[in-house]
């Protein structure tokens, strides 16, 4: 026990120097020319170094938040700005997709074509197949980019057993207390296993998350970029690597908005019903819109 306890303070303390050396030396994990850059961002991406560099930035964070409460609203305000920045403009991707799928139609009954071709100066052509395949990288882009977004504007389905019943404070403990342990861990672990998985499908030889870094060194010697390129079908999509990207961006972005909703939370449990909703930039439909809402 007091050996963990040790291991656990010892890694904080060391995330102020490992910090320090990563912005003093970007070219030794930024530089992709370099193989062992390479190697040293893979194993870094999923370490427990990194882990406890965003840890004890989220220590300090709070710390400050703690005592100056309106530093706490500013980072609510970055971090859901941030969720909602990226929701909007990845939710085109939804009509997108629409729009796709009615020229995939109207190429392949209408004018019995096998394939879409396009471009300006350099021609863009796939198989029919490859863009209706396509349709799923769109339809990941909303699930994946648009989820915290979402959480931002409210439009998750909540289980509700008692939350409805309970007073207001009582309703931001229960908030807290699930960014913490269902938000928070989850995306950790999302990421843990996303991240090798993603590096997995991009390099050879595939990297593992049991290497130390002084075995991925030695990898290094070896390694070279081997993009996924494989389709499900002969002439289908084949650029699923872009999946696997989106699995770890979702989990980067479910865990910050966590802290988000986390400082949220805790500042309207402190300042009581009034504070609800403060800064909080929801979309709106406009002149009517509670009519609108009245019908769902």
């Amino acid at each position: 026990m007091l050996d963990a306890i040790v291991w656990f303070f010892q890694n904080i303390a060391l995330a102020f120097y490992n910090f320090a050396y990563a912005i003093t030396h970007p070219a030794s994990w930024l530089n992709w020319s370099d193989k062992e850059a390479i190697m040293r961002f893979v194993y870094y991406g999923g370490s427990v170094e990194f882990f406890f560099v965003v840890f004890t930035a989220i220590l300090i964070m709070t710390g400050i938040g703690l005592w100056k409460n309106s530093f706490m609203w500013g980072c609510v305000r970055v971090m859901e700005g941030f969720a909602n920045v990226v929701g909007r403009l990845f939710a085109w991707a939804g009509l997108i997709m629409v729009l796709q799928q009615i020229v995939i139609v109207f190429i392949q009954r209408i004018f019995v074509r096998p394939d879409i071709s396009f471009g300006l100066g350099i021609e863009l052509a796939f198989d029919i197949s490859w863009w209706a395949e396509m349709l799923k990288l769109h339809n990941a882009m909303v699930v994946a980019l648009c989820c915290t977004y979402t959480f931002v504007q409210g439009g998750h389905v909540r289980v509700d057993l008692f939350y409805a019943g309970v007073k207001f404070r009582t309703k931001k403990i229960i908030d807290m207390t699930g960014s913490i342990i269902f938000m928070l861990p989850t995306a950790v672990l999302v990421w843990m296993y996303g991240w090798y998985f993603m590096w997995r499908h991009l390099i050879t030889p595939k990297p593992s998350a049991s290497d130390t870094l002084d075995r991925l060194m030695l990898k290094a010697k070896a390694v070279r970029w081997n993009v996924e390129t494989i389709g499900f079908s002969p002439n289908g999509f084949n650029a699923y690597f872009l999946f696997k990207i989106l699995m770890v961006a979702f989990a980067g972005m479910v865990f910050i908005h966590a802290i988000a909703f986390f400082y949220r939370s805790y500042l309207e449990w402190k300042e009581g019903e009034e504070s609800e909703g403060k800064y909080l930039d929801k979309d709106s439909l406009g002149e009517g819109e509670e009519a609108y809402e009245g019908t769902h």
